[in-house]
């Protein structure tokens, strides 16, 4: 049988998704499209992971903060680990590097659970393009295409957690997307 949303409100699609309670519901909220910024700005999947789980425990000195400040601040802890990790692997020396490679494993973007196989394979390999694609962005291209388009952030708090103006989000995004274009046409 089915339900209309006018008889029953809590399937209504169209509302959005009600704010976290806690912050641990919206650290588990974000957490999968958290480590896949990490991975795209690390290009390795421990060291991703590694600078998800510092954005998270630096997040529980903000729990009494207001839920609505919760998500730029986040992102702006999370981006300032990458930063601060890609900086470490600058000054390493070389012998004391491991021999991992530098783009780490495959990542797993696509829903697992969808009934057709097809169409699951057809969803990793799209994200498999785009996410070598925006590897391929200078840092802040990759940012704010993916600030602004993927965690569908406004222009106001993308600038805050990248740290710049809002002209230059958008001057960032407008070269992101027209690369990505360009590397992207022919899998359109």
């Amino acid at each position: 049988m089915l339900v209309s949303t006018a008889q029953d409100p809590t399937l209504d699609v169209t509302s959005p998704p009600a704010p976290a309670a806690t912050l641990e519901a919206f650290l588990g909220s974000v957490s999968a499209r958290a480590f896949r910024f990490a991975e795209l700005g690390l290009r390795h999947r421990d060291d991703a992971l590694d600078a998800v789980q510092d954005a998270m425990a630096k997040m529980l000195a903000y729990r009494t903060r207001p839920a609505a400040e919760w998500t730029p601040l986040f992102w702006s802890v999370l981006r300032s680990r990458i930063i601060d990790v890609q900086r470490r692997r600058v000054f390493r020396l070389s012998w004391l590097t491991d021999a991992r490679d530098a783009d780490g494993g495959e990542i797993d973007w696509a829903d697992e659970a969808g009934p057709d196989p097809s169409r699951a394979h057809d969803g990793r390999e799209a994200w498999s393009r785009l996410a070598a694609a925006l590897r391929g962005l200078p840092a802040r291209q990759r940012e704010a295409f993916t600030l602004r388009v993927l965690e569908e952030l406004d222009v106001e708090a993308t600038a805050k957690i990248m740290g710049c103006g809002e002209g230059s989000v958008k001057t960032h995004l407008f070269r992101a997307r027209e690369a990505l274009q360009k590397q992207l046409e022919e899998f359109r």
